[in-house]
Protein backbone atom coordinates (compact mmCIF):
# COMPACT_ATOMS: atom_id res chain seq x y z
CA UNK A 1 0.00 0.00 0.00
CA UNK A 2 1.85 3.32 -0.69
CA UNK A 3 2.13 5.28 1.74
CA UNK A 4 3.26 9.48 1.41
CA UNK A 5 3.95 12.16 3.83
CA UNK A 6 0.90 14.44 4.84
CA UNK A 7 2.25 16.84 7.09
CA UNK A 8 4.36 19.87 6.00
CA UNK A 9 6.95 18.97 8.83
CA UNK A 10 10.36 16.96 7.73
CA UNK A 11 11.82 15.31 10.54
CA UNK A 12 15.84 15.40 10.14
CA UNK A 13 17.14 13.09 12.81
CA UNK A 14 21.12 13.41 13.72
CA UNK A 15 22.11 10.69 16.11
CA UNK A 16 25.66 10.39 17.87
CA UNK A 17 27.69 7.29 16.64
CA UNK A 18 28.65 5.26 20.04
CA UNK A 19 32.18 4.86 21.00
CA UNK A 20 33.09 1.64 20.34
CA UNK A 21 31.65 2.11 16.83
CA UNK A 22 33.95 5.59 16.18
CA UNK A 23 37.31 3.13 16.59
CA UNK A 24 36.17 0.58 14.11
CA UNK A 25 38.75 0.70 11.15
CA UNK A 26 38.00 0.43 7.33
CA UNK A 27 35.23 -1.62 5.79
CA UNK A 28 33.76 -2.45 8.87
CA UNK A 29 33.28 0.99 10.40
CA UNK A 30 31.48 1.95 7.08
CA UNK A 31 28.99 -0.63 7.54
CA UNK A 32 28.41 0.23 11.20
CA UNK A 33 28.21 3.77 10.40
CA UNK A 34 26.06 3.01 7.32
CA UNK A 35 23.61 1.42 9.66
CA UNK A 36 23.33 3.95 12.50
CA UNK A 37 22.66 6.59 9.62
CA UNK A 38 20.14 3.88 8.28
CA UNK A 39 18.48 3.90 11.62
CA UNK A 40 18.46 7.60 12.11
CA UNK A 41 16.63 7.23 8.64
CA UNK A 42 13.75 4.84 10.24
CA UNK A 43 13.69 6.98 12.95
CA UNK A 44 13.08 9.74 10.93
CA UNK A 45 9.91 7.87 9.04
CA UNK A 46 8.30 6.97 12.18
CA UNK A 47 8.06 10.58 13.23
CA UNK A 48 6.85 11.24 9.58
CA UNK A 49 4.34 8.79 9.90
CA UNK A 50 5.55 6.63 7.07
CA UNK A 51 6.84 2.65 6.66
CA UNK A 52 10.45 2.92 5.49
CA UNK A 53 10.40 1.40 1.78
CA UNK A 54 12.86 -0.34 0.27
CA UNK A 55 16.20 0.99 0.33
CA UNK A 56 17.29 1.37 -2.97
CA UNK A 57 20.07 3.18 -5.27
CA UNK A 58 20.54 3.77 -8.73
CA UNK A 59 23.15 3.21 -10.52
CA UNK A 60 25.11 6.53 -9.28
CA UNK A 61 24.61 5.36 -6.39
CA UNK A 62 22.12 7.78 -5.28
CA UNK A 63 18.74 7.35 -3.26
CA UNK A 64 15.89 5.96 -5.03
CA UNK A 65 12.75 7.26 -3.66
CA UNK A 66 10.38 4.82 -2.12
CA UNK A 67 6.33 4.98 -2.31
CA UNK A 68 6.61 8.86 -3.90
CA UNK A 69 8.54 9.20 -0.50
CA UNK A 70 12.85 10.61 -0.91
CA UNK A 71 15.20 10.18 1.25
CA UNK A 72 18.97 11.18 2.12
CA UNK A 73 21.38 9.50 4.84
CA UNK A 74 24.60 11.34 6.19
CA UNK A 75 27.73 9.46 7.83
CA UNK A 76 30.80 11.20 9.28
CA UNK A 77 33.13 9.64 12.47
CA UNK A 78 31.30 10.64 15.33
CA UNK A 79 27.50 11.66 14.17
CA UNK A 80 24.85 10.07 11.43
CA UNK A 81 21.73 11.39 10.01
CA UNK A 82 18.77 10.52 7.80
CA UNK A 83 15.69 12.53 6.33
CA UNK A 84 12.22 11.50 4.73
CA UNK A 85 10.66 14.00 2.85
CA UNK A 86 8.02 14.61 0.23
CA UNK A 87 9.99 16.46 -2.34
CA UNK A 88 14.31 15.58 -3.30
CA UNK A 89 16.23 16.40 -0.19
CA UNK A 90 19.35 16.22 0.88
CA UNK A 91 21.18 16.08 4.61
CA UNK A 92 24.74 16.44 5.51
CA UNK A 93 26.93 16.76 8.69
CA UNK A 94 30.54 18.33 8.84
CA UNK A 95 32.57 18.84 11.65
CA UNK A 96 33.78 23.02 12.30
CA UNK A 97 37.64 22.95 11.85
CA UNK A 98 40.01 25.54 10.39
CA UNK A 99 40.56 24.98 6.72
CA UNK A 100 42.80 26.26 4.16
CA UNK A 101 42.26 29.18 1.85
CA UNK A 102 42.19 26.75 -1.22
CA UNK A 103 39.92 25.06 0.10
CA UNK A 104 37.68 27.82 1.18
CA UNK A 105 38.18 29.41 -2.86
CA UNK A 106 37.09 25.81 -4.53
CA UNK A 107 33.83 25.55 -2.12
CA UNK A 108 32.88 29.68 -2.40
CA UNK A 109 33.55 32.67 -4.84
CA UNK A 110 34.35 35.85 -4.24
CA UNK A 111 30.52 36.75 -4.81
CA UNK A 112 29.47 34.48 -2.32
CA UNK A 113 31.91 35.18 0.25
CA UNK A 114 30.72 38.30 -0.24
CA UNK A 115 27.22 37.89 1.21
CA UNK A 116 28.17 37.61 5.11
CA UNK A 117 30.93 39.01 7.04
CA UNK A 118 30.16 36.87 9.91
CA UNK A 119 33.23 34.02 11.32
CA UNK A 120 34.58 32.71 8.12
CA UNK A 121 35.18 29.14 9.01
CA UNK A 122 31.64 28.66 10.28
CA UNK A 123 30.29 30.40 7.40
CA UNK A 124 32.89 28.12 4.99
CA UNK A 125 30.59 24.91 7.08
CA UNK A 126 27.63 26.67 6.18
CA UNK A 127 28.54 26.76 2.36
CA UNK A 128 30.25 23.17 2.42
CA UNK A 129 27.18 21.08 3.74
CA UNK A 130 24.39 23.42 2.08
CA UNK A 131 25.92 22.41 -1.27
CA UNK A 132 26.44 19.07 -0.43
CA UNK A 133 22.76 18.56 0.29
CA UNK A 134 21.70 20.20 -2.92
CA UNK A 135 23.97 17.67 -4.82
CA UNK A 136 22.39 14.92 -3.08
CA UNK A 137 18.90 16.28 -3.61
CA UNK A 138 19.22 16.50 -7.16
CA UNK A 139 21.16 12.82 -7.12
CA UNK A 140 24.15 14.49 -8.37
CA UNK A 141 27.99 13.77 -6.85
CA UNK A 142 30.78 16.32 -5.98
CA UNK A 143 31.21 16.93 -9.64
CA UNK A 144 28.25 19.60 -9.54
CA UNK A 145 29.82 21.42 -7.05
CA UNK A 146 31.07 24.10 -9.22
CA UNK A 147 27.51 24.83 -10.67
CA UNK A 148 26.02 25.69 -7.28
CA UNK A 149 26.08 28.77 -5.95
CA UNK A 150 24.98 30.38 -2.64
CA UNK A 151 22.03 32.88 -3.74
CA UNK A 152 21.24 34.24 -0.37
CA UNK A 153 21.72 34.18 2.99
CA UNK A 154 18.49 34.14 5.12
CA UNK A 155 19.49 34.36 8.88
CA UNK A 156 22.25 32.63 10.43
CA UNK A 157 20.88 29.40 10.12
CA UNK A 158 19.18 29.14 6.45
CA UNK A 159 20.24 30.29 3.09
CA UNK A 160 19.18 29.79 -0.55
CA UNK A 161 21.51 27.81 -3.17
CA UNK A 162 21.18 28.07 -7.02
CA UNK A 163 22.24 24.61 -8.39
CA UNK A 164 21.66 24.88 -11.99
CA UNK A 165 18.97 27.52 -12.09
CA UNK A 166 17.07 25.50 -9.37
CA UNK A 167 16.52 27.26 -5.73
CA UNK A 168 16.61 25.57 -3.21
CA UNK A 169 16.17 26.81 0.68
CA UNK A 170 18.39 25.02 3.15
CA UNK A 171 18.28 25.10 7.09
CA UNK A 172 21.30 25.00 9.49
CA UNK A 173 21.83 22.91 12.65
CA UNK A 174 24.59 23.72 15.05
CA UNK A 175 25.59 20.95 17.83
CA UNK A 176 28.83 20.77 19.55
CA UNK A 177 31.51 21.57 16.96
CA UNK A 178 29.64 20.10 14.21
CA UNK A 179 27.02 21.23 11.49
CA UNK A 180 24.15 19.92 9.63
CA UNK A 181 22.39 20.72 6.72
CA UNK A 182 19.45 19.66 5.04
CA UNK A 183 16.95 20.98 2.18
CA UNK A 184 13.61 22.30 3.00
CA UNK A 185 11.90 23.13 0.26
CA UNK A 186 9.03 25.07 1.76
CA UNK A 187 8.39 22.59 4.47
CA UNK A 188 8.73 23.23 7.74
CA UNK A 189 12.08 21.59 9.94
CA UNK A 190 11.95 19.83 12.94
CA UNK A 191 15.47 18.81 14.35
CA UNK A 192 15.71 15.71 16.38
CA UNK A 193 19.20 15.36 18.06
CA UNK A 194 19.85 11.69 19.61
CA UNK A 195 22.43 10.52 21.94
CA UNK A 196 22.10 7.61 23.46
CA UNK A 197 24.56 5.55 25.61
CA UNK A 198 25.45 2.41 24.58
Amino acid sequence: MKQTLKSKVVFPVILAVPEHERKLKGRKKVEALSALARFALEISSRKSGVNLGCLAKNEAGAPVPFDGNFWSVTHKTEYVGGVIAQTETGIDIEKIKPCSKALCNKIAGSPEWALSDSDREILFFRFWTSKEAVLKAAGKGIGGLSDCRIEKILSDNSLIVNYNGKIWEIQHYFFGTHIASVVTNGFEIEWTFLNPLF
